[in-house]
């Protein structure tokens, strides 16, 4: 754990709190800024979509100027002045512009330590230290939960958002001088420097991709945003009981990620360990659309079951990065990521509609949350049926 490594871990906590504290503070913007859930979850989206659409530069970036410049600007402008802009939101339309700069800012943080980690250690090893670096970085989805809802409460949320962006640039500054970049990669066989389109004709690449579309977007959409609006319509929830639940589901992820992180070298599989995982979490967004009110803490314990079994991200990034050559590894994880991602974002946006249209047709606000269960289970069936005829990769 060198210093750099050390910054860029606290960058990677502060792009997890980003991703998460919409649902938290969902009370003190509406009462605030007039930002409903609907309006929220197209911020959460375009957190997701921004942080998506930069991956192909920022995987160009890794490979040409290294991890080192790409992160300290990208996060300092783009975080740092974010979360100053949400800080002095007044609207909805505001927050979306915020949402989005976070989104760039955040973008480089994971795959510059991915790309640090697949240079500088075996292919053996890669799953596992990504996994500790999400679970890790996953501190800030708890600093999202009850830390953030008792600084809002404390503080006001402006002065508490504030904050962060002032702590952002700090990190920022620190990454710019304290991480070194990794020496070059060997040149390819023929000494071209590759396309992405060499990626796409890697055997296999391609089932991989969906099940990382859908793997990550509903404990992302339901931690991110859905938990809070959840819990205020079928329990009354104030912000202090949504920040325990969120830190609840949380505490899950980040448990998940640990757990995670070694089960493709002790059992010699990747693909068995995310799609059992998977299978998992689809059961408890099952249980939770077949009886949308549970009960306050049974509720909760299926949200964490689905924190808790879809932090196998990881484990799929090293099974796609090790078909990827060592001249395409910036490009090939962060085209991972874009997908990863940007699935997470695409399905976001469209949970809007999805709980709008469940609201709508039954007239009832539960059946608005019982249709995004569903929609969320169907989509990660979806990624299964795809991965289960990928080619498996040994830890």
């Amino acid at each position: 754990m060198t210093a750099g490594i050390f910054v860029l871990v606290l960058g990677y906590v502060l792009s997890q709190f980003y991703r998460a504290f919409l649902a938290v503070l969902a009370p003190f913007l509406s009462a605030d800024a007039g930002a409903g859930a609907d309006d929220l979850a197209l911020s959460s989206g375009l957190w997701f979509l921004a942080f998506a659409a930069m991956q192909i530069p920022v995987g160009a970036a890794l490979d040409r100027f290294g991890p080192r410049r790409t992160t300290a600007w990208m996060l300092g402008l783009g975080g740092g002045g974010g979360a100053l802009v949400f800080a002095l939101a007044q609207g909805p339309g505001t927050i979306h512009l915020a949402m989005v700069l976070l989104g760039i800012g955040c973008a480089p943080v994971l795959m510059a330590s991915y790309f640090l980690f697949a240079r500088n250690f075996p292919p053996a090893v890669f799953a596992t230290l990504a996994g500790v670096m999400i679970g890790v970085g996953s501190l800030g989805n708890l600093a999202g939960a009850l830390p953030l809802a008792w600084a809002a409460e404390t503080f006001g949320w402006r002065q508490s958002v504030a904050g962060l962006a002032v702590l952002t640039l700090a990190i920022a500054v620190a990454v710019g001088l304290l991480l070194r970049d990794p020496p070059p990669a060997p040149p390819s066989a023929d000494g071209a420097r590759g396309s992405l389109l060499d990626l796409l004709r890697i055997p296999g690449f391609w089932l991989i991709l969906p099940m990382l579309v859908v793997n990550y977007a509903p404990s992302a959409g339901l931690r991110g945003l859905w938990i809070g609006p959840y819990y205020e319509a079928a329990f009354a929830a104030t912000p202090s009981q949504i920040g325990t639940v969120t830190l609840i589901m949380a505490l899950a992820m980040t448990v998940g990620n640990f757990l995670y992180a070694p089960l493709d070298r002790l059992l010699g599989t990747r693909k068995v360990v995310v799609l059992a995982g998977n299978l998992l979490g689809l059961i408890c967004l099952f249980a939770l659309a077949l009886n949308p009110l549970p009960g306050f803490w049974t509720a909760a314990v299926l949200f964490a079951g689905i924190g808790l079994f879809g932090a196998s991200f990881a484990v799929l990034i090293a099974h796609g990065r090790a078909m990827v050559p060592p001249h395409l590894l910036g490009r090939g994880i962060t085209l991972m990521n874009l997908f990863g991602i940007g699935g997470a974002g695409v399905l976001q946006f469209l949970s809007g509609p999805v709980h709008r249209a469940g609201v709508a047709g039954a007239g009832d606000p539960l059946a608005g949350f019982q249709a995004l269960f569903l929609f969320f289970a169907f989509s990660l069936l979806a990624g299964c049926l795809f991965y289960v005829f990928s080619r498996d990769t040994r830890g």
